[in-house]
């Protein structure tokens, strides 16, 4: 992302209406050295951890984000935005009070586990979220983050004799070694290789390169596919992709992976991705949404056959912290809390409001500035001309207190992935304010 230098010194302004926000140092003595000082936590940033990552909170104007709740984040200035990003994990919002109540409930009695006993919290959990996957879909193994739930796959693919793995280009599944055989993009992949072997790619929504790869790979492969490219660029398959894939899947006696990480858990106005098209896969893999927002968790889902490697054998994929007490109550009063507001219609219905207006506000911008809008549900993405554009836009809608992200898979792509409980005035915020950042950036793209 480039920009002009005097962005380095930017701050979002506060957001009528919104809670002022109470400054990190308020209950903490006066410090030396103190970490919420802009200057002092850069520094902090550049010698501790990485100068990439001190050049980029430099460039969004030194801000830290200090408390948070519902769609808002709030900043150690006291500034407020909303959050229309947060790379797809607060579904609920930023701490949802059910979900709050839960884990504090779990760390005042039993926040991790010895491991040796059985522990109920995992259990409940595990049968909270079987009960909306697909039919069939009953074994679930927590783990820490998406990248693992990939790798547990992967594994478990392997238990069955799928060494080969076929993946799509601009597809994203982690960053891990394994997870990183898979997603597509060699910025990534390059500097690390060489990577799991006999992985192929083929093209997203391209059933006729899928049934070659497979035909090549005959009852020794595994396919892990998105039900939509989050990190690709919001990219949406044609329907019935996703059923031919099943079907090319069975017909060769491939293991089929879908992941969900992003698109599941309500985001696309279902609870799954596959829910559109009623396919069962082999594995389902959960996360981001999963954690309530609250405290980190995901899955791996799969059938009672694709499952039994592991569930014979509960130590041959095992981690210190997966399925702990504390994020399966996270894990557990999400779902819960989703039954409960009727979240994943709310997705639907809010994501098609939003879907609408973001189309209407991009108008008079389409071909000059803007190529085209896209989106399902809570999942939504707009294309550019230039990659110069989406650097320019995401940082004036930070200006203004919205912000949102990029795609990592695909540079071109601005990413809005709002939560579900986004009311009518900061909905109507937001519109106001995209209008205003695409002016100001279609000016300065012109100039």
């Amino acid at each position: 992302m480039t920009r002009s230098p005097d962005t380095t010194a930017v701050r979002a302004p506060q957001v009528a209406g919104a809670q002022e926000a109470t400054p990190a140092t308020a209950a903490v003595p006066a410090q030396a050295t103190d970490p919420t000082d802009p200057a002092d936590l850069l520094d902090l940033y550049l010698r501790h951890i990485g100068s990439g990552r001190a050049v980029m909170g430099r460039v969004l104007g030194g801000m830290a984000e200090v408390r948070s709740e519902g769609p808002w984040i709030h900043t150690d200035d006291g500034r407020t935005l909303l959050d229309f990003g947060g790379y797809g994990v607060f579904i609920l919002g930023h701490r949802h009070p059910a979900v709050v109540a839960a884990v504090h409930r779990q760390i005042d009695a039993h926040p991790l586990a010895s491991r040796v006993f059985l522990e109920p919290v995992a259990a409940r959990a595990a049968q909270a979220l079987a009960a909306h996957t697909p039919p069939g879909m009953d074994y679930v193994h927590f783990v820490n983050s998406g990248a693992e739930a990939t790798e547990a796959a992967l594994k478990l693919a392997r238990a069955h004799g799928r060494n080969a793995v076929v993946t799509t280009r601009k597809g994203f599944h982690g960053k891990t070694l394994g997870a990183l055989s898979v997603t597509a993009n060699a910025t990534y992949q390059t500097p690390f290789q060489p990577l799991l072997p006999d992985v192929t790619q083929v093209g997203y929504g391209d059933a006729g390169e899928l049934k070659q790869a497979l035909a090549a790979r005959r009852d020794r492969a595994c396919v892990i596919v998105e039900p939509v490219q989050g990190e690709g660029g919001v990219h949406i398959p044609d329907p019935g992709y996703l059923t031919e894939v099943a079907a090319l899947c069975r017909e060769f006696g491939a293991l089929l992976v879908v992941d969900e990480i992003q698109t599941g858990m309500g985001r696309l106005g279902t609870w799954w991705g596959v829910d559109a098209e009623g396919v069962r896969p082999d594995m389902l893999l959960a996360g981001k949404g999963l954690s309530g927002g609250v405290v980190p968790v995901a899955a791996l889902i799969a059938t009672a056959e694709a499952y039994a490697p592991f569930s014979r054998d509960p130590y041959l994929h095992t981690s210190t912290f997966g399925a702990s007490p504390i994020a399966c109550a996270a894990a557990l009063a999400a779902v819960e809390t989703m039954e409960r507001e009727d979240t994943v219609a709310r997705a639907a219905t809010l994501g098609a409001r939003i879907l609408a207006g973001v189309r209407d506000a991009c108008a008079p911008y389409r071909e000059i500035l803007v190529r085209d809008v896209r989106g399902r549900g809570l999942l939504i993405g707009i294309e550019f001309a230039e990659e110069r554009a989406v650097g320019e836009l995401l940082l004036e809608l930070i200006t203004r207190g919205v912000l949102v992200n990029h795609s990592l898979n695909s540079t071109r792509v601005l990413r809005l992935t709002p939560p579900a409980v986004v009311a009518d005035d900061a909905l109507d915020l937001f519109f106001t304010t995209l209008a205003e950042a695409l002016r100001t950036t279609a000016v300065r793209m012109a100039g």
